[in-house]
């Protein structure tokens, strides 16, 4: 009867992880985790129904007598639970794999090199390897740089004077962020105009990233063409205003460089 149980528990347990193996497409593959978990689950099962056959109970009768020591045994280890069933829901979920660059939360970055029971491991461009319990994963805000695509857009903001025309400014910023070759080039960049403020036009570049580990390189050579740019075109490159309005009769000592307006403000 023992032999029945087990033998049962296994033919089970292959049936179930060869239907999820079908059920997976190849490029998200259905995580090992569950299927250890169902194979677990089944050899359990097998283990306590044959312990009361030899107590002389039931297996029902013995699943619920032990429901009080199971109870207290949850309650002793519930944060390990908690990190293994988070683990368990982000297996089934699958929002990333091995080998993906995400952003926990918006402070971690890292690629996902390990998934185990109870954590996750990463590791970042300065090669810090990092260990996160995946019930802390599972409660944050997750962004996933490589899913669906590899590539995506990043923006650069950059604010000019109000001397410069917009149809010029944009013209200008357009060519420099396109004078590169590491950016997507499969992908045109390019400029919009996202606010009139007081200090000058805000302008959003935008640009396609090939991929995460990229992002930084791209963002700086964007910012050397957009500084070239500039320095070539008769433009003046953005700097703070600064109004100083002063009694008369006072004498003030501003920074070189500074800009200044004389205006006569009555009631000052």
């Amino acid at each position: 009867m023992a032999a029945s149980w087990y033998s049962s528990a296994w033919l089970l347990s292959r049936v179930i992880g060869a239907t999820l193996r079908r059920k997976g497409n190849g490029r998200r593959r259905v995580p090992r985790l569950l299927g250890e978990l169902i194979t677990a689950a089944f050899f359990l099962a097998a283990t306590a129904a044959t312990i009361a056959m030899w107590l002389g109970q039931s297996a029902g009768g013995a699943l619920a007598s032990s429901g009080l020591v199971i109870a207290i045994i949850g309650f002793a280890i519930r944060n390990v639970l908690a990190d293994v069933l988070s683990g368990i829901a982000l297996g089934l979920e699958a929002p990333f794999r091995i080998g993906d660059w995400i952003e926990i939360d918006g402070a971690v970055r890292g690629r996902v090199i390990e998934i185990g029971w109870r954590t996750t491991r990463l590791q970042t461009r300065n090669d810090i390897y990092m260990i996160l319990p995946n019930s802390e994963i599972a409660r944050q805000r997750m962004t996933n740089y490589s899913a669906p695509r590899k590539h995506y857009r990043a923006s650069l903001e950059i604010v000019l004077g109000h001397d410069i025309p917009v149809g010029d400014a944009k013209r200008l910023l357009d060519a420099a962020a396109r004078s590169n070759d590491l950016t997507l080039q499969s992908r045109k960049a390019d400029v919009r105009a996202l606010s009139y403020d007081t200090e000058g036009v805000r302008y959003a570049v935008r640009y396609w990233v090939p991929s995460f580990v990229d992002e930084t390189d791209c963002r700086d050579v964007m910012i050397s063409a957009i500084d070239a740019a500039l320095r070539e075109s008769d433009f003046a490159p953005p700097h703070t205003r600064v109004k100083v309005v002063a009694p008369s009769g006072r004498k003030h000592v501003l920074p070189k460089g500074s800009i200044v307006w004389n205006e006569n403000v009555a009631g000052i």
